[in-house]
């Protein structure tokens, strides 16, 4: 009997950040392309990974990572998902949105070995709120998702017509997203209170 191939992971890079002030992909937080902190945690958790985009998001240099072109139009972020499918090659895939730079490898592995069930899709939440641009998605979830764009209703909207299953996820920060200037300064204080816990750790 053929084993199942496992999923691959994918970075959805390819919104606009309008409130941001473009690109997502190389906004830099703590000296470091926004992407490249869910990119890192995507390929320890699964090795096989590619970054889904527009032809014209920026990206920084990504030495070695598959890059995927979806189609410029419409400009929905479920569109990376659709077009990540159809690349696959029949395996299903574990997307991350690039605006989430506490996802960790752990959290990325629970999804890929996650039980569909009879769900085309597995999202993770906390509590009532769901990150809809955090799970894994089926092939068969492909053609669902491209009937549902046609309205062009918002990302969660959509995501939850398939009847997903839920991850559920304590740690609310791991699925923390960064929209604005403010978000992003709040990660950055995230990531400084880690660096001086850590040093303080070390000197005891």
């Amino acid at each position: 009997m053929l084993r199942k191939r496992p999923p691959i992971g994918v970075i959805l890079a390819g919104g606009v950040g309008r409130r941001i002030g473009g690109s997502k992909a190389i906004v830099q937080l703590a000296g470091q392309p926004l992407i490249t902190y869910p990119l890192e945690a995507v390929r320890t958790a699964l090795g096989d990974v590619a970054v889904v985009a527009k032809a014209d998001t920026q990206l920084p240099s990504l030495p070695g990572v598959t890059v995927w072109v979806e189609p410029d139009s419409p400009r929905h972020p479920v569109m990376g998902i659709i077009q990540a499918l159809a690349l696959a090659e029949g395996r299903s895939v574990v997307v991350c949105a690039v605006d989430l730079p506490f996802v960790t490898p752990e959290l990325i592995y629970r999804l890929a070995t996650a039980d569909l069930g009879r769900s085309p899709a597995v999202l993770t939440c906390h509590g009532a709120d769901v990150q809809p641009l955090l799970g894994c998605f089926a092939p068969r979830s492909q053609e669902l998702l491209r009937a549902g764009l046609a309205a062009e209703p918002p990302v969660g909207e959509l995501v939850t017509t398939l009847d997903p299953r839920m991850l559920y996820v304590g740690d609310p920060e791991l699925l923390f997203d960064i929209d604005s200037p403010e978000d992003l300064l709040h990660a950055a204080g995230i990531l400084d209170g880690r660096a001086r816990a850590s040093r303080a750790a070390s000197r005891t």
